[in-house]
């Protein structure tokens, strides 16, 4: 399902639970390579990923040359964020314009988070949905910016506090964009205990018109239990950080989804929404022997013979329910037997007048 489809599909307050979409989040995973970038796309593609998203920057742009790291640097040891961005500011509107080609062939959606006027500019021509990282949470002018090209804003709300999600919330409705809500932790990796998922709740409840989400960084186990619980919880579009290999050093790698990963993700899923089955509640086909059989009906406590006015002292009920079900005792008392009716008989409605 392309994202635009599922925040259109979204109704507040439906008992029905979207399967989310899932959208891998090459990052700059690629480290400036197409060759790795195509892997990327085609990788997360037939892995089940819905979309792919990239990142978009100049390492000018978008940190100070004294910015310190704010990620575990015994994972990535690069300590300034200048330094760091500049390892991976290559791409800009040729590559991404190849890329998202590479996207429409390989059947997933293309996404990139732009992070200056720049790259927005561009990017919004080739994606339907706009990115908005947890870092331009506050960066009210750059929002105005993003929602002047018309389209749906994922914002991530990692590091936030309620009444700033809300500034940038009212600023995005005066727009008229919609909006989902990605709720994110923003330390790398998240601690599964540091992923306080039941904060999906809390925005739902503050911010009933928003479409769910959420961008997770806690390292993938077998069981992909962060990711479910979060679809579990409501959220309609999950992202997670994915690369071709979990085993190289640095940058996003280490928290990161691997195909092996988003296909045992998208299983799991699959999984969990057959578990869920049918938002309505009714009666299954599955269900019609007990129906019929573990049901009880209304039975002859003793002989009852013609004529017989009938009270409750001449009835019982047992099993099964091919009989007058218990729901009609009250309809049944007070009627007359129309012929003998032998002790332990299931009452028929041509047996009474």
């Amino acid at each position: 399902m392309r994202l635009t489809d599922a925040i259109n599909a979204h109704r507040p307050g439906s008992i029905v639970l979207q399967r989310p979409v899932v959208i891998a989040e090459a990052g700059v995973n690629h480290e400036g390579s197409m060759e790795t970038a195509r892997r990327l796309i085609d990788e997360a593609a037939s892995s089940g990923a819905d979309a792919i998203k990239f990142q978009t920057y100049k390492a000018d742009t978008i940190a100070a040359r004294n910015s310190p790291a704010y990620w575990d640097t015994t994972k990535e040891p690069t300590t300034s964020q200048h330094e760091l961005f500049s390892k991976y500011d290559k791409f800009w509107k040729d590559e991404f314009e190849s890329l998202r080609v590479h996207c429409d062939a390989a059947g997933i959606e293309f996404l990139s988070t732009p992070f200056d006027v720049g790259s927005a500019a561009f990017l919004a021509d080739l994606m339907d949905v706009i990115k908005v990282s947890s870092s331009d949470l506050t960066n009210l002018p750059f929002i105005d910016i993003l929602c002047g090209y018309g389209k749906p804003i994922l914002l991530s709300t990692g590091a936030s506090d309620l009444w700033e999600i809300g500034m940038a919330v009212d600023r995005i409705r005066a727009h008229g964009n919609p909006l989902v809500l990605m709720h994110c932790v923003l330390n790398y990796p998240t601690a599964d205990a540091d992923a306080n998922l039941g904060m999906l709740l809390d925005l739902q409840h503050a911010f009933p018109d928003a479409v769910p989400g959420y961008s997770d960084h806690t390292v993938p186990d077998q069981e992909m239990r962060v990711t479910t619980t979060a679809a579990l919880l409501g959220a309609v579009i999950i992202e997670k950080h994915f690369t071709h290999d979990k085993t190289l050093p640095g940058n996003d790698h280490y928290h990161a989804m691997d195909a092996a990963d988003m296909a045992n993700l998208a299983r799991r899923l699959d999984q969990t929404w057959a578990i869920l089955g049918s938002f309505r509640k009714a009666a299954l086909p599955a269900e019609a022997p007990a129906r019929a059989n573990a049901r009880r009906s209304l039975v002859a406590a003793r002989d009852i013979p013609a004529g017989t006015v009938i009270a409750a002292a001449d009835l019982t009920w047992k099993r099964p329910a091919h009989g007058i079900s218990p729901q009609q005792y009250d309809a049944v008392i007070g009627r007359t037997a129309t012929e003998d009716i032998a002790a332990d008989v299931l009452l028929q409605w041509s047996m009474i007048s």
